[in-house]
């Protein structure tokens, strides 16, 4: 049997040995990680790295989803908003049709609609998180303006574009409507037929005919308002399959990186154990002779 003379360089590298194997077993029970870095399972690693990314890019997502959400919500109230007011204008008209009513009746029934007019392009104006919602893709500045030349009564300084945006991988969703689609439309302008009623009641002619037109303007509002429902619906589908994909990723992040306690207590305290009997042989190496030793 060939005995080694000096066993000190072997009892050092043992030592050390598990030294670092309590190391990491504390590491792991302390992050409750099996992968605190590459070289611990560089094929895990590369997965953790890759999930991350994707988790990364679907909390974007998310946070622009209820973003646009907000933005959707607020434009599909403020249509109805409008279209109630219309509605109160329509009725206003079939009020003022009436022969019996005065000239006073029906100034008074001019000025409510003016007042309605005013409305209504404030409501056009709205605007979340300072983007004016109805202005096209120009969303720094009002799009409506009231307007004492026009026929329709305001001029429209908003553009005919309409915004996307990306929600998800290759996916992107339109988010507005301009008003030139919504409030003035050619052959449907909301802001032509309500001016049109206001100086039919004014001067007390076409009355009938005024409030025909602005009920059939206010009908295509109402249908273009269907956008806004069916972009908050797919705001809502893709907002769900992002959530199921975020707690699939977690899942796999899980699988792929969570310790387990059990095993990395275990191995924590056999490398204590190993570390304390490398502690005791080098003591007893160093105080006895290599003959005591081998006795």
């Amino acid at each position: 049997m060939r005995i080694n003379p000096n066993p000190m360089p072997d009892l050092l590298a043992a030592l050390n040995q598990t030294e670092l194997e309590a190391q990491q077993a504390t590491l792991e029970i302390s992050s409750g990680k099996s992968v605190n870095e590459p070289s611990d399972n560089p094929t895990a690693a590369a997965l953790l790295v890759e999930n991350n990314d994707e988790a990364t890019f679907n909390s974007g997502y998310l946070q622009d989803l209820a973003t646009i959400n907000g933005q959707l919500s607020l434009a599909n109230s403020t249509l109805s908003s409008v279209g109630n007011a219309l509605q109160q204008a329509i009725s206003l008209g079939v009020e003022a049709g009436d022969g019996t009513l005065s000239d006073s009746d029906r100034a008074a029934i001019a000025q409510q609609l003016q007042g309605i007019q005013t409305q209504i392009i404030s409501l056009a104006n709205t605007a979340y998180q300072g983007n004016y919602l109805f202005a096209g893709t120009a969303t720094n500045a009002a799009p409506y303006v009231a307007s004492s030349t026009d026929p329709s009564g305001v001029t429209y300084n908003g553009n005919e574009g309409v915004n996307k945006v990306s929600v998800g991988n290759s996916y992107q969703l339109e988010v507005n409507q301009p008003g030139s689609q919504l409030f003035s439309a050619s052959g449907d302008s909301v802001f032509l037929a309500l001016n049109n009623l206001i100086q039919a009641v004014q001067s007390n002619t076409g009355v009938g005919t005024a409030v025909t037109s602005l009920s059939a303007a206010t009908n295509y509002l109402s249908a273009q308002q269907v956008f806004y429902g069916n972009s908050m619906s797919q705001v809502e589908s893709e907002t769900t399959y992002l959530n199921a994909a975020k707690l699939q990723i977690a899942q796999q992040q899980n699988t792929l990186g969570a310790v387990d306690m059990a095993a990395a207590a275990s191995n924590l305290s056999q490398a204590q154990t190993d570390t304390q009997a490398a502690l005791e042989a080098i003591s007893k190496f160093s105080q006895d002779s290599l003959f005591n030793y081998l006795t």
